[in-house]
């Protein structure tokens, strides 16, 4: 799948909205669902305030963030494995993508916070 990050993570969003109406609400459940569901729309919505970043020091914080919550909802998606075994194969799924995300983002944060460093290594002073 060839897909623009916004747009992978709305769909991973949407995705994690459609799992949570399936699955079986109860005193487990419940705040696994909770969880899951805040962590797991908060990527694209980090990602998409990144994307407008005013600054690369900006941009940089708003992908960490989007990091983290891919890593938190990694966990949760693990949870799930163990709450709901009925629905497996749709939570590897998720956790794939997730996993995935994960990766880019840390790609993305790793190789800005080393442009930031690079750039405080070496500024350039623009002279007109």
């Amino acid at each position: 799948m060839n897909y623009d990050l916004i747009d992978r993570t709305t769909k991973f969003g949407k995705d994690s909205i459609e799992f949570c109406r399936i699955v079986k609400r109860d005193i487990i459940n419940d705040p696994l669902v909770r969880q899951y569901i805040r962590s797991a729309t908060s990527i694209g919505a980090n990602y998409s305030e990144a994307d407008s970043a005013v600054s690369k020091k900006d941009f940089a914080y708003k992908i960490g963030v989007a990091r983290r919550e891919a890593k938190e909802t990694v966990y949760w998606l693990k949870m799930f494995l163990t709450a709901v075994p009925e629905e497996k194969e749709t939570i590897l799924k998720l956790l794939d993508e997730a996993e995935q995300l994960c990766l880019i983002l840390n790609s993305i944060f790793r190789s800005t916070k080393n442009n930031l460093e690079e750039e405080n290594k070496n500024p350039s002073f623009d002279i007109r």
